[in-house]
């Protein structure tokens, strides 16, 4: 079992709230109509071309309903797969089947968008060197999910939290009174060893943060020429990366600009599911 799959298995209080937000006391439909244990099956059906990402959150939602659950995978993390397709076969109690089957598809649905929009918004940078960065605009309690799906997808996970890296902002540098007394007030706080980045809105403050000796300068929501003007300037004393309103449709644009980094929040807050569906669920 990869690392991934075991971090995934380590999110079970998640997962158990997921399901406690779904079944406050019992799924009245399911106990209505099967009163006992009855042994079933069903299909997992991919509805759309995409990228598949969360199957051990899948399936780990239904172990934890019934540790008897059988699930068999045709695919795996990453990969391609097509509508029709079929992904899985469950077997187990019908009535965990169809407990489970909201908020594990939930998991798999909203994972699998996310590695699909990276996988199709990193293709648009192939060639150029530049890194495909995700940011904290998570869904909350869903992060480690929703970061796990960017990787799948092709892209590299920036800060996981805010006691993850030094990221001095817009709002840090007013309260600080400037970009170059934030940068000494974080190099005297932070242990050497900590990159500092921090974000600049113009010629100024680029040149500010390269004096101050920030290790990376990111350039929000500049144009494509301020930010090429911005590049040359900075010439290697500091990693760039640009942000600010990236998407699928502008980042090719973007790109141009010659940053190291690009980081882009709609890989996780502006991708759509991939329609996945539980199907053919039948006695056994």
């Amino acid at each position: 079992m990869n690392d991934k799959i075991t971090q995934m298995l380590n999110q079970d209080p998640l997962i158990l709230q997921a399901l406690r937000e779904d079944i406050s006391s019992e799924d009245v439909t399911t106990n209505a109509i099967l009163r006992a244990a009855c042994p079933g099956t069903a299909d997992l059906i991919c509805k759309q071309d995409g990228v598949i990402a969360g199957l051990p959150v899948f399936a780990r939602t239904f172990y934890l309903l019934d540790a008897d659950t059988e699930i068999t995978f045709f695919c795996e993390d990453g990969d391609t797969v097509h509508k029709g397709q079929k992904l899985a076969e469950l077997k187990g109690d019908m009535r965990v089947l169809l407990t489970g089957e909201r908020t594990a598809l939930n998991y798999l649905q909203r994972m699998s968008g996310i590695a699909t929009y990276t996988r199709n918004t990193a293709a648009l940078l192939e060639g150029t060197g530049i890194r495909l960065l995700d940011t904290r605009k998570t869904t909350p309690n869903m992060r480690i999910f929703e970061k796990y799906a960017v990787r799948v997808g092709g892209g590299l996970n920036h800060r996981y939290n805010l006691s993850d890296g030094i990221l001095i902002k817009d709002n840090h540098i007013g309260a600080a009174g400037g970009v170059a007394k934030a940068v000494q007030m974080a190099k005297e706080y932070a242990p050497f060893v900590r990159k500092i980045e921090v974000e600049v809105e113009n010629m100024d403050m680029v040149r500010e943060a390269v004096e101050a000796g920030a290790d990376i300068i990111m350039l929000d929501n500049m144009t494509v020429e301020q930010m090429k003007e911005a590049v040359a300037y900075i010439d290697g004393r500091a990693k760039t990366e640009c942000s600010g309103n990236v998407t699928k449709e502008n980042i090719a644009k973007i790109a141009e600009a010659g940053v190291d980094y690009v980081s882009s929040g709609a890989l996780t807050h502006s991708a759509p599911i991939l329609d996945l569906s539980l199907k053919n669920m039948h006695a056994i």
